[in-house]
């Protein structure tokens, strides 16, 4: 007597999968050059950042010429990121990427020539934030094409995403230790010599991808009427946008909160770290313990208290209550990687390096903007009291994007996808 054959149970869904963790990305052997590339390029950006400052102030002696060299980067990076977004679909990624590694390779190399005038200096680091953009979206985009839209992309972001993070803890103090033993055209240097070995690593380590769109002559701006005119696309970019812009603000004003609590230069600068850390450890406990339809279903509730922690200057509370607020903020960062996967499964396939560029614009952009409100609030009302209020604020738009994003489009009935709470499973192209 024949045993009947058992039926076969349901295909397990992947966002279910247990976790696969960090390491299966570096299994993907196209990965590693661009994790490499991406690694000796935000360093170069870096050092290179410190070393010019330095060498604009023995140059000029004035303060105010040594910080326009970092606030040049805001305006042409908002610029470059909404007029080459473009750029990214219509030209082969890899084409875009060697080619963004060796304009900032011949700016590096300009800015160490001896005798470079300080204009021209200026006007090379405008030059270098103007295609930064264009390479981050580009770079963001085709991490799909190597690691497929689902999990591993989202992972693989994480990772560049961090690196970046840790660049702000670890890149600074690296530059000032270069500047004992090098001159700072020396430092610089180093940066043209990083800027090229990224794209070496790039034109040999990754497959040449024929453009995702074909070229036309639209606007420039067309991109971003293509992102922002989609419903959910738009109320996804703002997630993204909107509440990074209220919680930089302690960061803009940890110097005078500090003077005003009288806490020291040691406690300042452990405060500086304690967000960064934060969000850095947000994003290992997210991406090596959840699987992704946690990491989806933890994305509104994360998003939502994000802020909140910031409401305990409202007490003005003292060095070690502040550490603990801006570590729980940070945490609470976690969600990005939910809202990643959120994302590439909401865009297009012809538009999504356009998207991703114009993404990185738009955050950039409104920190910055943030920052400068965040000063300009101060000048009026206490210190403690703008950055609780920007707890606040900052809670209150994300609740409002959320409800935006749970809106059936014109057209659904309730039965409509329900976006905020389960993910939208693409399975992967084949690793080619």
């Amino acid at each position: 007597m024949s045993t009947p054959t058992p039926a076969a149970g349901p295909a397990p869904d992947p966002a279910d999968a247990a976790p696969a963790g960090y390491r299966s990305v570096f299994r993907v052997p196209e990965f590693r050059p661009v994790f490499a590339a991406h690694l000796m390029s935000v360093l170069g950006v870096v050092v290179a950042e410190i070393s010019l400052t330095v060498l604009v102030y023995r140059a000029t002696g004035s303060p105010l010429m040594s910080a326009l060299t970092f606030a040049l980067g805001f305006l042409p990076y908002a610029l470059g990121g909404t007029l080459l977004a473009g750029i990214a679909d219509r030209l082969p990624a890899r084409r875009v990427l060697v080619g963004c590694d060796l304009v900032c390779a011949a700016c590096a190399a300009a800015m160490a020539l001896p005798g470079t005038p300080v204009a021209l200096l200026l006007v090379l680091r405008c030059a270098m934030a103007f295609v930064a953009p264009l390479f981050q979206g580009t770079r963001s985009a085709s991490l799909a094409d190597i690691l497929g839209s689902g999990d591993p992309f989202v992972l693989g972001r994480s990772l560049l995403r961090m690196v970046a993070q840790s660049a702000q803890l670890i890149g600074f103090g690296l530059g000032g230790l270069l500047l004992t033993v090098l001159a700072p055209r020396g430092a610089i240097a180093l940066t043209a010599a990083g800027f090229l070995g990224s794209a070496l690593l790039l034109g040999l380590g990754t497959r040449a991808r024929p453009a995702r769109a074909p070229a036309d002559r639209t606007s420039p701006l067309a991109g971003l009427r293509a992102v922002l005119g989609n419903r959910r696309l738009r109320a996804l970019t703002l997630l993204f946008w909107l509440p990074p812009a209220f919680v930089v603000v302690p960061e803009a004003l940890l110097a005078p909160y500090a003077h005003g609590i009288g806490a020291g230069t040691v406690a300042l600068g452990l405060l500086m770290c304690a967000l960064p850390v934060g969000t850095i450890a947000g994003e290992l406990w997210a991406g090596s313990a959840l699987t992704a339809r946690t990491r989806s279903r933890i994305v509104a509730p994360l998003a939502a208290v994000a802020p909140l922690p910031l409401l305990v200057y409202a007490v003005r509370p003292g060095p070690y209550a502040v550490f603990a607020a801006l570590l729980l903020a940070g945490l609470a960062q976690a969600h990005t990687l939910g809202l990643d996967q959120w994302y590439v499964d909401a865009v297009p396939d012809e538009l999504r390096g356009r998207a991703m560029t114009l993404l990185g614009t738009g955050l950039m952009t409104l920190q910055g903007i943030g920052m400068a409100l965040a000063g300009l609030a101060a000048e009026f009302l206490p210190v403690h009291a703008v950055v609780a209020g920007s707890g606040i604020l900052g809670a209150a738009v994300v609740l409002l994007l959320l409800a935006e994003l749970r809106a059936p489009a014109p057209g659904e009935g309730e039965e409509g996808p329900k976006y905020e709470t389960e993910p939208v499973v693409k399975r992967p192209p084949g690793r080619v």
